[in-house]
């Protein structure tokens, strides 16, 4: 009665063109119907019995495991799992039975699963050793066992769906954001930023940072901290002057830590501050493009500013803009 309710009031809406109200009415319908399905898993016989299932793109599968405890469904669990383009479903859930039953506590009376398993005799004797008596392994082909395999099928699809949709929008807000970067500013390939910045006390205790982000990620391992030597007084093109030297110097000479090349610089300020990160680079005898990053009010960098002083606007652009703004 409530499915066919919702399903009614989404159509209605829908026709009316209030797609909002449409689509709480389908989110409604959906949580609805995953409730009637877990309900569905307490009609069977008193038993503990796992319910496996999977789904494969041909690069990655998702692994969904269904855990019915007296016949009432207590929990559930998937795993993602790679794989070959030439596995198939029975080789990929045989592996998945063997490690994970290798490793859990607890062995179920029964497995039901999507398709019989290779060595199937062999892993079921393994598994009644490991419980201490019978188990059995189960491939339903029709009936309320087989819809049940099914529904968990059907899980690990979704599962891998989301997954997949995650997987790109990740990919578009890191190493496709870089690739944003680059051909905004007219690089042919960006993977490996490092930006600079001064920090001072008052103008005492001037010391300087180095973020490094590659393919769109932050890499710690990769950060560092200078103390700036030798200045008596606050002077942020100084400090910058030597701090940018001292990198690569060290990138120069090959010392561990500082050996890895950057495709681009970022100096946190206006054209000089640019200007004098390139001098630096210059000394050393190294040439890589240096940008610097402009501020607006708000302190957030709304452009970068090449070291000509050709201002390149980056706030219309949303995944170089949050990219810039976390570096």
């Amino acid at each position: 009665t409530l499915l066919n309710y919702l399903e009614d009031k989404m159509q209605e809406a829908s026709a009316v063109m209030e797609f909002e109200k449409a689509m709480e009415y389908r989110d409604l319908l959906a949580s609805v119907k995953q409730i009637a399905q877990k309900q569905k898993i307490t009609s069977e016989a008193a038993e503990d019995r796992d319910i496996i299932a999977m789904a494969s793109d041909g690069e990655d599968a998702v692994v969904q495991v269904f855990f019915v405890r007296e016949g009432k469904m207590i929990g559930r669990e998937h795993f993602g799992v790679s794989v070959g383009s030439a596995d198939t479903h029975a080789q990929i859930l045989t592996g998945f039975v063997k490690q994970y039953y290798s490793g859990t506590p607890f062995v179920p009376k029964e497995l039901w699963i999507q398709e019989e398993l290779e060595d199937q005799d062999v892993i079921e004797k393994w598994l009644s050793t490991r419980r201490g008596q019978r188990v059995h392994i189960l491939v339903p082909k029709k009936g309320e066992k087989e819809r049940l395999v099914e529904l968990a099928r059907k899980n690990a699809k979704m599962v891998l769906i989301q997954d997949n949709e995650r997987n790109k929008r990740e990919e578009a807000r890191t190493s496709g954001a870089m690739q944003e970067v680059a051909g905004w500013i007219g690089l042919s390939g960006v993977r490996r930023i490092e930006a600079f910045d001064i920090s001072n006390i008052s103008g005492t205790d001037i010391v300087a940072s180095m973020v490094v982000f590659q393919d769109g990620k932050p890499k710690k391992s990769d950060y560092k901290r200078f103390k700036v030597e030798g200045l008596d007084n606050q002077d942020d093109y100084a400090s910058m002057y030597q701090v940018v030297k001292r990198r690569f110097v060290h990138f120069k000479a090959g010392d561990k830590g500082f050996d890895a090349p950057p495709d681009l610089l970022l100096i946190d300020g206006g054209i000089v501050h640019a200007q004098t990160a390139e001098r630096a680079l210059g000394e050393v005898g190294v040439s890589f493009p240096v940008f610097g990053m402009v501020k607006d009010d708000r302190h957030r960098t709304r452009a970068l500013v090449t070291t000509d002083g050709q201002e390149i606007s980056i706030d219309t652009n949303q995944a170089i803009f949050s990219l810039i703004g976390n570096i």
